[in-house]
């Protein structure tokens, strides 16, 4: 069993291997610094479906099937599903679950569903519920941008603080058995707000989550930034990386080299998306991909991947509240020094 560690953090007693991993992105994606990581690239974001909406969840399944092809095992060998979306009610997840023959757990973390779902599956296979599990987030630039901000169609301008919801899909396959890196630990985050209402400022909104959860998480393990080889936050772009790095500050922590964040790894400034990428699956893509590669190629032993979500809603944005934000951590070790 998980043995507990401070406030918020538990230490995985079995070694829970991420087998597998698979990642399908769309163009813009396909043509950003990590396009070198990135499988498979969809050139047509609607995927040959008459709506975006079911382009979405058309990938996600592509996604799910790749990653058990690539793990050589079919549906039912897994105990458990587990995954979520942004779109209301996780529709893509439940529709995509519905032509797998598995028990399904839909989780809603906003953009930090990839490390929830991570640290949830981590902990069931530890406590001996299932031996596979499948994780699975994703998210599409034309279905989040109509649901949560403006139709497309009004072609309204961005403002230089705000971030591109990704188009992409990630999934992994977790097991007590077999190879590959090992989830080692988990921090689960508490729900943080300080008062930002702008629905196009994410970063702001996040950051404090992050701060809370990684500042929490150094506090619980007495382990400080420089003993992992990277700390990558998800989502929170440039701007809300530069806000963490403020608040880590004040709390006696220093983000150098060794941080990252997703959002703003998967865009360049060439393609004129401000502050960087958002969205379920930027984090889900990013680490799925280039984060998973290193570790397996050894040279990433040991990580912490924190993906921030802003729990927003259309409701509450027509009501004038605020934005909570939420980040949920792992640490990943790669083989060699998992124990």
């Amino acid at each position: 069993m998980a043995k507990r560690l401070g406030k918020q953090t538990y230490a995985l007693e079995k070694p829970i291997h991420i087998i597998s991993t698979a990642t399908i992105v769309g163009e813009k994606e396909k043509n950003g610094p990590l396009k070198a990581y990135f499988e498979h690239c969809t050139e047509d974001d609607m995927m040959g479906e008459k709506t975006f909406e079911k382009a979405e969840r058309k990938m996600m399944e592509s996604c799910i099937d790749l990653v058990l092809e690539k793990a050589h095992i079919t549906e039912q060998d897994i105990d458990l599903l587990i995954g979520g979306d942004l779109l209301n009610q996780l529709v893509t997840m439940n529709y995509s679950a519905r032509s797998l023959n598995v028990p399904f757990l839909g989780v809603y973390g906003a953009c930090s569903t990839m490390s929830e779902s991570l640290a949830i599956a981590a902990c069931l296979l530890d406590a001996g519920v299932g031996e596979i599990i499948t994780c699975a987030t994703g998210s599409h630039f034309s279905t989040a941008e109509r649901q949560f901000r403006t139709p497309l169609e009004l072609g309204n301008q961005r403002q230089t603080y705000s971030q591109w919801t990704v188009t992409g899909m990630g999934s992994c396959i977790l097991s007590c058995k077999g190879k590959g890196p090992c989830v080692r630990m988990v921090t689960f985050g508490k729900v943080t707000d300080y008062g930002i209402k702008d629905i196009a400022n994410m970063g702001a909104a996040m950051a404090p989550a992050a701060m809370d959860t990684l500042y929490t998480f150094f506090q619980d393990t007495k382990t400080e930034p420089k003993d992992y080889d990277l700390i990558l936050s998800g989502d929170l772009g440039k701007l809300g990386s530069d806000i963490l790095k403020d608040l880590m500050r004040e709390k006696g922590y220093i983000l150098e080299e060794n941080y990252e964040d997703c959002g703003h790894m998967i865009y360049s400034a060439s393609q004129k998306t401000f502050q960087g990428g958002s969205g379920t699956g930027c984090s889900a893509s990013v680490f799925c991909s280039y984060v998973y590669k290193k570790l397996c190629n050894k040279q990433f032993k040991k990580i912490i991947f924190m993906a921030t979500g802003a729990l927003m809603s259309t409701v509450t944005n027509q009501q004038g509240d605020s934005i909570p934000g939420i980040a949920h951590l792992v640490v990943i070790e790669n083989s060699s020094v998992a124990k």
